[in-house]
């Protein structure tokens, strides 16, 4: 054994052995080329190696580029539009139109007379009363004008009200009333307008009030449903609903707080807002008949529906448009497709309660109550057109037409609301008789924005100037019939131009801004970026999920950086 490894060792080291090749030198030849080929081989794979790497590096640094553009865009609110089938035209891309720019202003010279007038007679007040120049608590001594004012004020570029509005909030804004305050109403404006602002300024002090009053309204919640009471002590917390309703919620009322509270949550990481107002649908969800509409009473303690009115007005209305901004506001998630899906049923009803008049043919919804159609529209009725636009999208192209199409149709009936009287301002509600197209019922105008929402809407997603030049004329008709020394006023009666004295909280939140809106460029609080709550106060979409937590720091970093980078949101 010895001797055969010495023999193996022996032979091992011959080959090794530079002699061993010169005495062969077609070995040495062989080798040679071995050598060069096997260098060759592993020069070339090296170089294949550091192109590829270089390669990689290009690529990452074009991405970051790209990243970093695509940042910039949307800092500057340059966004590629969504636009309905109806126009292949980005709206962003459209000129400036001078007429749109004097007619922008002009609305923002009524909003400077509103604040103005309540700056100086009805400051901290819930709303002014114009001509007898004080201010009055209607909501409990919340300021509700200021508040539902602030992002108005903010959008339009009034610095120095907004800072005067904020220190306001700041320093003498105080939730601690002994008042019974309407849930929905208080959400709505109280909340909505506080989170909007934040989202706007990235002002922490709007945050923290918002979560002050909201606590507040949470033990409404507190049923064996889970539908709230709809009226609650801001003190003592005591909830109870309307005498009037015999105990029953009210579907609009119990339906309209999701908006804010999902928006609440993922802004301060407490998923107990979201949770309380999700039961909510859920619980509804439960027995959502086949068309999608239910009355508007609801039994807090069954969570069942009472027999009652079935109607797109007055107490069911922002029911049916919170399903769909819902499924907006989650980004069109998976975690979102229940609302969307209800109000698609919802739509199914809607279109078996469209009626036309004769001999015109203007397109209404009408009421219901048991089996029986009510030939009956609410101007709050109004929304609903801007609504369907809105949603139309989210069907496949031949039910988006048709959606599309009955929304404009809608629209029409709602202008002509306006210019069917003296004044033409439009009564609170419309009755249809045949042979006679439209009468008005109650004849008040209380300075509402349901028909400019609507033209709004519908300016955006199709581009026709038509629905400006409409939201125009409904524009000088309130500053003939409306304007006075100290703001403006609501008509007691249309036909006759007699006026009120109060100038609605709403005028400023809702009317005046979606008017300015009509008049701005698309990228001006863009559609793909912000969504509306029923009083016009527009919060940032953002993904919607079960555990808001997660999306609590990230989301409050970025309403800082882009309020610290941008200045102001799609500023004009």
């Amino acid at each position: 054994m010895a001797r055969t490894r010495s023999s193996s060792s022996s032979t091992t080291w011959r080959y090794v052995n530079p002699a061993y090749y010169l005495k062969r030198p077609k070995r040495l030849a062989i080798l040679f080329i071995v050598f060069v080929s096997v260098s060759f081989f592993v020069w070339d794979r090296q170089t294949l190696v550091r192109e590829h790497e270089d390669e990689l590096f290009k690529l990452k640094e074009e991405l970051l580029q790209l990243q970093n553009q695509l940042e910039d865009l949307k800092h500057d609110d340059i966004t590629v539009n969504k636009i309905n089938t109806t126009t292949s035209k980005n709206l962003d891309e459209l000129p400036i139109d001078p007429i749109e720019n004097q007619r922008r202003e002009k609305v923002k010279d009524a909003m400077v007379h509103a604040w103005s007038s309540y700056e100086k007679y009805a400051w901290g007040h819930d709303e002014l009363q114009p001509q007898s120049k004080n201010g009055v608590d209607s909501f409990g001594g919340l300021g509700a004008t200021l508040i539902d004012s602030l992002d108005t004020l903010y959008i339009m570029g009034l610095d120095d009200e907004f800072q005067r509005a904020k220190e306001w909030v700041t320093n003498s804004l105080d939730f601690n009333k002994n008042y019974e305050a309407s849930v929905f109403e208080t959400t709505i404006r109280v909340v909505g307008g506080l989170l909007s602002a934040y989202d706007l300024s990235g002002e922490n002090v709007f945050l923290e009030k918002a979560k002050d009053i909201a606590d507040r309204l949470l033990p409404a919640w507190d049923t064996p449903s889970g539908i709230p009471y709809n009226i609650i002590n801001l003190v003592n917390g005591n909830p109870h609903n309307p005498g009037w309703t015999g105990g029953d919620s009210i579907l609009a009322d119990s339906g309209t707080e999701q908006l804010e509270f999902i928006a609440l949550s993922q802004r301060t990481g407490d998923p107990k807002y979201q949770q309380k107002v999700e039961n909510v649908i859920r619980e509804l969800n439960k027995t959502f008949p086949a068309d999608g509409l239910l009355p508007i009473y609801i039994n807090p303690h069954k969570g069942t529906t009472s027999y009652s009115t079935i109607t797109f007005g007055a107490m069911g209305d922002s029911f049916y448009e919170y399903l769909l901004k819902v499924w907006i506001q989650g980004n069109k998630t998976a975690a979102v497709k229940p609302y969307r899906e209800m109000w698609e049923k919802s739509m199914k009803g809607l279109l078996t309660l469209v009626r036309r008049t004769e001999p015109s043919s203007f397109a209404y919804i009408s009421e219901k109550i048991g089996s029986s159609l009510i030939d009956k529209m609410d101007e709050l009725a109004c929304f609903a057109p801007g609504m369907i636009a809105l949603g139309s999208s989210g069907y496949g192209p031949d039910e988006s037409s048709k959606f599309m199409n009955l929304a404009e149709e809608l629209a029409w009936t709602c202008y002509n609301f306006y210019q069917s009287t003296p004044t033409k301002l439009a009564g609170e509600n419309y009755f249809f008789h045949s042979g006679q197209d439209m009468s008005v019922g109650t004849s008040w105008n209380i300075l509402r924005p349901e028909t400019v929402e609507s033209l709004f809407y519908l300016w955006r997603l199709t581009g026709n100037k038509t629905y400006q030049d409409w939201g125009w004329d409904i524009f000088q008709a309130f500053e003939k019939n409306s304007r006075v020394e100290a703001g403006y006023v609501g008509l007691k009666d249309v036909n006759t131009g007699v006026k009120d004295n109060m100038m609605q909280s709403f005028f400023l939140a809702e009317t005046l801004k979606y008017l300015y809106l009509l008049f701005s460029p698309p990228s001006v609080i863009s559609l793909d970026e912000w969504v509306f709550n029923t009083e016009a106060h527009p919060l940032r979409i953002m993904a919607h999920v079960d555990s808001v937590e997660v999306l609590t720091k990230q989301h409050t970093s970025n309403i800082r950086l882009r309020a610290r980078k941008e200045g102001r949101f799609g500023k004009p």
